[in-house]
């Protein structure tokens, strides 16, 4: 998916879904700081009501967060969304490990294509990044004072897609820590001993 990502990326940068207020609170900055301040796009446009429904993610140079994505999910395909670098981290790693960690996300998920709607301007950043193609048959359209074009985004079938019969207490952990033992692992040695229906 992700063209190689260049070495020693993944010791300076880690991405993660957000899970908690402060992170959302990041991923908020990030964004108006780039889209609203930068391009100058109204506040009602970028915060257009599908953050409450989407993943997000961070990608982290240290402890500072400096770019997020969103990714929404569809019958049959994910969307990805917003994806976005603080200026000091346009043209370093941090774009590639951020999306290496969300497509591998989408494809435990069982999702094999991602679509995303990307300016026109940045398809080159784009087809150099990774492995992706302009939507056929779909024309060029805008809104908030830019020109987008749509790609498709190919995803391999992941080793350990999560399916029904998947562990139930896989399927419960924090999203993306599905192989960590989570919170409500460590009740379980109690809960067995109980006879409270929930």
């Amino acid at each position: 998916m992700c063209r190689a990502v260049p070495a020693g990326a993944f010791e300076r940068y880690a991405a993660r879904p957000v899970r908690t207020l402060e992170d959302y609170q990041k991923m908020v900055s990030i964004r108006a700081a780039v889209f609203m301040a930068e391009q100058a796009c109204p506040y009602t446009e970028e915060f257009d009501g599908n953050d409450l429904c989407a993943t997000h993610f961070l990608v982290f140079d240290g402890e500072n967060a400096v770019g997020t994505l969103s990714m929404r999910w569809f019958a049959g395909f994910a969307k990805l969304e917003r994806v976005v670098l603080l200026r000091s981290e346009r043209g370093r790693p941090a774009l590639p490990v951020m999306l290496a960690e969300a497509f591998e996300l989408a494809t435990r998920k069982g999702y094999r294509l991602m679509i995303a709607q990307i300016q026109s301007r940045l398809w080159p950043v784009w087809s150099r990044t990774f492995r992706c193609k302009l939507a056929e048959g779909r024309p060029q359209f805008s809104f908030s004072d830019f020109d987008y074009l749509e790609i498709e985004i190919p995803l391999p079938e992941h080793p350990q897609v999560l399916k029904p019969a998947t562990d139930p207490m896989v399927m419960i952990r924090p999203e993306g820590e599905w192989d960590v033992p989570g919170v409500l692992d460590a009740s379980v040695p109690r809960s067995k001993s109980s006879d409270v229906a929930a």
